[in-house]
Formats: structure tokens, C-alpha cells, sequence
């Protein structure tokens, strides 16, 4: 498929998954209308340019950048086989986008691999975070920045699963997670760029959670997550999800690229609970994360 035919490239604009075309050494040759509404970058920015360079840099579930190892891409351009695989991409203004990607070789008439395409579907529940969104509106429990849910909301949310525990054994966790250093990024930056940070942050940790779980803000650089039916193991590696995804994110800032890395703390909730409780063990393994050296998970599990 050539994509410089025009019918082939009318029928690529027009079809919701991403489309783009690499050749033989990764150079973005075509990028669709849904390949720019996904990622935020514009065809124009992306054409041209190898795909790897700081564009969607895919990561896996462990935070690996598959740029570096592992490139389904460059893969198929070396055997010819197409892949497909669940990753996380880089969207233009910082956050991670789970996507369902599939890579097909381009070849010749010879059958010589010319280049390859990848197209890419979004796989975050949509419909599911739009619906939360709404609800929070009327209820005047959203975070106007993030558009998360408010602190208030979340304790309305965990008094109501520490009610489900007494009487039905449901069990759930609290994460709590504050950004790593964001004070010297309002400081050395300003706090537009700190909102940026924010945002980014939250986009991130809203699209990677699972639908029936809760994000939300706690309050400055704090965010909070509550985890519906978990256990210690389930709990543990969610939280590193969150903390491996974020720290592949990157602000593009001053010709500078912002790296962001997060503190976590994780604690499964008990019966004799109550928020203040639970708020504060989380909050404490949050904050032992933090002298332990930044960018990673504590719990007392």
C-alpha cells in the first residue's frame, strides 16, 4: 500500500485508529488525522522525524522504553513479520496513552521490507472517565485543574468502602503519591509549568488505573488512588504500573525535556479503619518513599 495514492490516503485520514508509515530507517513518511487527535502532535511536527525521537517513545507495563529495547518497529523492519502488542505512548503534553498497536512490514514488488506501518488504537476507558467526570461536576467534587475527583469526594469514597469491608468483607487499598521535587519545578520554572506538571500527572495515572478504581487529587502535588478488590501482590504491582509509566513522562520545557518521577505509599485497608486512619499509614509509607530516595513505592505489606 503506497500512502502517497490518493484513495489510499483518503481512506487512511478517514478511519479512527492512528496510521503511520515508517521507512527503512524509522523516518515517519505519513501520519493520519486520528495518529495527530491521539498523540497531540500535528503531521507537520512528526513528518520526517525517526519515530523514537522523543515522539511516541512506547513503553511497556513495566515502564521499559521499548525505543531502546525492544521496538516492534524496528523489529518488523529487521525480520518482516508483524507484531502486535499493548503499549503506553507519549501524547505531546507530557501524559502516557494505552494503545493496542499493530505492525505490518511494507515491502516491494520484489518482497524486499521498504518500510512499515503501525497503527494504533486507544484502549483507556473513555466512556467510563467521561461518565466519572460528569458525575463529579453536578456533585461540585471535581478538581477544576486536573479533573479529578476533589478531596472531598475521595473521602467521601473511602468511608464508603471501609462501610463495604465491615459488611461484606470487600477488601481495597489506599496509594497515596505526592511528585518528586515539584516545589524546585514551581520554583525554577513557574506554576504554569507546574500545572502543566499536574495535569500531566494526572492524565496519566486516570488512563493507566482500571475503570472501577478512583484518582483523584488530595490536594498541592498530592494525589490519591483508591483500589477496589486487592490484595498485597495486586496492590503492589498497580502501584509500580503508576510509578514506572510516570517516570517514562516527559514535558518538552525551555528546549528542555521534564522528567517526573513520583513517591508512593500503599496500604490495604482494615476493618477497625477509619479515613483518618488509613490517610495517615498511606501518607506515612508516602513519605518513607521519599527518604528512601524518591521515585519509588513503599507499603506495609
Amino acid at each position: 500500500m503506497n500512502p502517497s495514492d490518493v484513495n489510499c490516503r483518503t481512506i487512511l485520514e478517514d478511519l479512527n485508529d492512528g496510521v503511520y508509515f515508517v521507512d527503512p530507517e524509522r523516518k515517519i513518511t505519513f501520519w493520519n488525522k486520528a495518529a495527530e487527535r491521539i498523540t497531540g502532535f500535528d503531521s507537520e511536527e512528526v513528518i520526517g522525524r525517526c519515530c523514537s525521537e522523543n515522539i511516541l517513545v512506547h513503553v511497556d507495563f513495566q515502564g521499559t522504553n521499548l525505543c531502546i529495547n525492544g521496538c516492534p518497529l524496528a523489529e518488523t523492519l529487521r525480520d518482516g513479520r508483524w507484531r502486535e502488542c499493548e503499549v503506553f505512548l507519549h501524547h505531546k503534553q507530557g501524559h502516557r496513552v494505552p494503545v493496542s498497536i499493530r505492525v505490518n512490514p511494507l515491502r516491494d514488488p520484489q518482497g524486499r521490507v521498504i518500510g512499515a506501518v503501525e497503527i494504533f488504537t486507544e484502549t483507556s476507558p473513555k466512556e467510563a472517565i467521561l461518565d466519572k467526570i460528569r458525575e463529579l461536576e453536578t456533585l461540585a467534587m471535581l478538581d477544576t485543574l486536573t479533573e479529578l475527583a476533589n478531596r472531598r469526594f475521595l473521602e467521601i469514597e473511602i468511608s464508603n468502602r471501609i462501610q463495604e469491608l465491615i459488611r461484606y468483607q470487600w477488601p481495597f487499598a489506599l496509594i497515596f503519591i505526592d511528585i518528586d521535587h515539584f516545589k524546585q519545578i514551581n520554583d525554577r520554572y513557574g506554576h504554569a509549568v507546574g500545572d502543566k506538571v499536574l495535569k500531566a500527572v494526572a492524565n496519566t495515572l486516570n488512563l493507566i488505573g482500571r475503570p472501577f478504581d478512583l484518582v483523584g487529587r488530595w490536594g498541592g502535588d498530592e494525589f490519591a488512588v483508591i483500589l477496589r478488590n486487592v490484595d498485597a501482590d495486586a496492590m503492589n504491582r498497580i502501584a509500580e504500573r503508576f510509578r514506572a509509566l510516570v517516570a517514562q513522562t516527559t514535558i518538552p520545557e525551555h528546549g528542555e525535556d521534564l522528567q517526573i518521577t513520583l513517591s508512593l505509599g500503599g496500604t490495604l485497608a482494615q476493618p477497625q479503619d477509619t479515613i483518618a486512619s488509613l490517610v495517615t499509614r498511606a501518607d506515612m509509607l508516602m513519605y518513607r518513599s521519599k527518604q528512601r530516595g524518591r521515585n519509588r513505592f513503599t507499603s506495609d505489606e
